[in-house]
């Protein structure tokens, strides 16, 4: 280590010397030969001065002065008209060489000029290098200007512009190749057309197929630039760096590929909107939104910024820095305009119809959170991985309060009309297949609804263990939150119908209300996977509920029916044995006919939708009644026979009583004069 620091002192004690004593060019090139072959440690001094001579110095920094001029567009037509890297390749080849030579002489001129200024502050002689140093970084500032011009050139021409919908089926699909079209190239369909197929065949002629690879997460990373053209903007790059002009370099790479990334999210569906704007849409606009967010950010981080740092490793690498800063800086606006949409949606109002798209909102980015804590994994990137993670805990937040909207509907639903025939309440359908759909996302519900954390209110979930303490006991031990949640939630719905059955006058149409709707949420629960959930208990205890209103309700609307056909009141003495009193078993049959008609007035107008339903509980009303009418007819129809207008007193055969059963529970009135004679439905 000394002997060096002995030979840098004697080289530099030489330099002096030479400069002191040389007053001719020939003078100090004679010198510098003589030094050199007197000791061969002083051959290198001509590097160290950086030229052998000030005529060299000249001629050097003139012969590449001339080929960069040449391509200086404030001075050359030809030069603003035309782009080097679209010429010949020797033609850029050529201009590299000279950049780097000035970078040379720029650079050798600076360590003279500082040597000049410490060793040798008074001396004027005839050496000009700071003249020298002045017109090579004038020179180098001219071919950095243009180096900066065509790096922007090749980026914006050389860019590939992707198909959303190709991309949508790489994620969803096993495809091997990807076809792109240049930046050049007109507009490729919108990803909204992807379900339908518009845009097919009606292709570029110079889109390209370029190979997509997948790296070691499984993502998919594509070419975003021409392969061909990368070593290109890796030379330029390195001259840029080389030459401290990183910071222009990383502003025309950003803001170029930075461009091209927001047309890429344009093309997938999103939008530059304001929190505010989001906030104040309409649902059904917010909700295809939505729908497009959650394609577009799949798409975004598994296949674009995975890109986009692929390709930044590949001009950059081994260059500092720059890498990571043009990276962030290209994809920090993207990734920020997906995640405060999904903040916008976070914040907004809870509203039950909201929580299946904030749940598919959530799934995404819950599946995409650790590619993009690897994406953006530099230590500039710390703000965006926490804004991404608080936008996920924010996200499951608003599905919790969502959820618990849902059941604060039900409890508010206080609507005093009844419906119509004692038909299935739109709430019933409301609620059961809301629940339905919640079974695509039992995975995600079980994550944010944990016990521990979630506590039912104890209101929500006593009609459930109340109803269930004969079969269970009250053990709900093994039960999952989620179950407990649900089960809560059907409680909750019948509770809110029992009410809503008190609104009909008719206590027969009540029960025959609850009969309806009770037996569509089982319907419901065994044709899906609530069974599972819920249980064969549930559905046996459910299904008897609905056994015991359609008891209920019979006895309720036949009861008045099937008592006139009871022998009380027709024998003079009020025994069997005694006289039938004519006039009382005519006020009988008049009073069966009355009844029977008002019943059929009704009850045709009421509405069983359940086709099996319907027709177990006509059979079981004609079960009961038609037996009890043909024996009433066997016992009493002989002491009407030759009475006159005994029509009016026996109107109807059991046959005819058994034609109007079958006009029942249809939903629109029936005629006595007209009935629809059915044998079945």
């Amino acid at each position: 280590m000394a002997a060096i620091e002995g030979d840098e002192r004697v080289i530099a004690t030489a330099q002096q010397i030479v400069r002191s004593l040389a007053t001719t060019e020939t003078m100090h090139k004679d010198m510098l030969r003589i030094l050199s072959n007197f000791d061969n440690r002083f051959s290198s001094m001509t590097e160290r001065l950086g030229i052998d001579t000030v005529s060299d110095i000249e001629d050097r920094l003139a012969s590449a002065e001339e080929v960069v001029l040449r391509w200086d567009g404030n001075s050359s037509e030809v030069a603003r008209d035309s782009m080097i890297w679209e010429g010949p390749p020797d033609e850029a080849a050529s201009y590299l060489q000279a950049v780097d030579e000035v970078q040379r002489l720029t650079e050798s001129l600076e360590s003279i000029s500082l040597t000049e200024n410490h060793n040798d502050k008074s001396n004027n002689n005839d050496f000009h290098g700071s003249e020298l140093l002045d017109r090579a970084q004038n020179v180098l500032q001219i071919a950095m200007a243009r180096l900066e011009e065509e790096f922007h050139n090749i980026l914006v021409q050389q860019g590939e512009i992707f198909e959303p919908e190709r991309l949508y089926q790489m994620i969803h699909g096993p495809v091997s190749r990807v076809s792109f079209c240049s930046s050049r190239h007109e507009d490729m369909p919108d990803v909204a057309s992807i379900s339908s197929g518009e845009g097919e065949g009606d292709r570029d002629e110079d889109a390209q197929n370029l190979l997509v690879n997948t790296d070691n997460s499984g993502d998919l990373i594509i070419d975003l630039i021409r392969p061909e053209v990368i070593p290109d903007l890796k030379d330029i790059a390195e001259r840029m760096v080389a030459s401290k002009y990183e910071r222009e370099c990383c502003q025309v790479y950003s803001t170029v590929r930075r461009e091209i990334l927001d047309e890429g999210l344009r093309r997938l569906g999103i939008e530059k909107l304001s929190i505010e704007e989001i906030q104040k849409m309409d649902w059904e606009t917010l909700e295809g939104k939505i729908k497009k967010w959650n394609q577009a950010i799949k798409i975004a981080v598994q296949v674009l910024l995975g890109s986009e740092k692929r390709l930044c490793v590949q001009i950059f690498e081994q260059l500092g820095s720059i890498q990571d800063t043009c990276f962030v800086e290209t994809a920090k606006v993207a990734i920020m305009q997906l995640l405060n949409f999904a903040e916008a949606i976070a914040i907004s109002r809870r509203s039950p119809e909201r929580l299946f798209r904030i749940l598919d909102m959530y799934e995404s980015l819950s599946d995409l959170l650790l590619a993009i804590k690897a994406i953006f994994s530099d230590e500039s990137c710390a703000c965006i991985r926490a804004e991404a993670d608080g936008i996920l805990t924010r996200l499951g937040e608003a599905a919790k309060g969502t959820f618990v909207e849902f059941e604060n509907a039900i409890q508010r639903d206080t609507s005093k009309t009844p419906i119509p025939g004692g038909a299935i309440h739109p709430l019933t359908r409301y609620v059961m297949n809301y629940i339905k759909f919640i079974f695509d996302y039992t995975d995600i519900l079980k994550q944010l609804i944990d016990e521990k954390k979630e506590a039912i209110p104890r209101q929500l979930f006593d009609g459930f263990i109340e109803f269930a303490e004969e079969d269970r006991q009250g053990d709900h031990s093994n039960t999952s939150p989620l179950a407990r949640r649900l089960l809560s939630i059907t409680s909750l719905l019948e509770s809110n119908l029992e009410g809503k059955s008190k609104l009909y006058k008719d206590i027969a149409l009540s029960h025959l209300f609850m009969m309806n709707n009770i037996r569509y949420i089982v319907q419901k629960v065994r044709g899906s996977e609530l069974r599972t959930l819920l249980g064969d208990d549930w559905i046996r205890r459910h299904s008897g509920q609905v056994r015991q209103y359609a008891t209920n309700y019979q006895r309720s609307a036949w009861r008045k029916v099937l008592s006139c056909l009871r022998d009380e009141g027709i024998y003079i003495g009020g025994s069997s044995s005694s006289k039938v009193s004519k006039e009382a078993l005519k006020d009988r049959f008049k009073s069966f006919n009355a009844v029977f008609e008002e019943v059929y007035r009704n009850q045709t107008a009421w509405f069983v939708p359940d086709p099996q339903l319907r027709v177990e509980l006509r059979i079981s009303i004609e079960e009961k009644l038609l037996p009890a009418y043909r024996a009433f007819l066997g016992r009493f129809r002989m002491y009407l026979e030759g009475v006159r207008h005994a029509e009016r007193y026996i109107k109807y055969t059991p046959e005819d009583l058994e034609n109007f059963i079958m006009d029942l529970f249809e939903g629109s009135p029936g005629s006595m004069h007209n009935p629809r004679r059915r044998t079945g439905s």
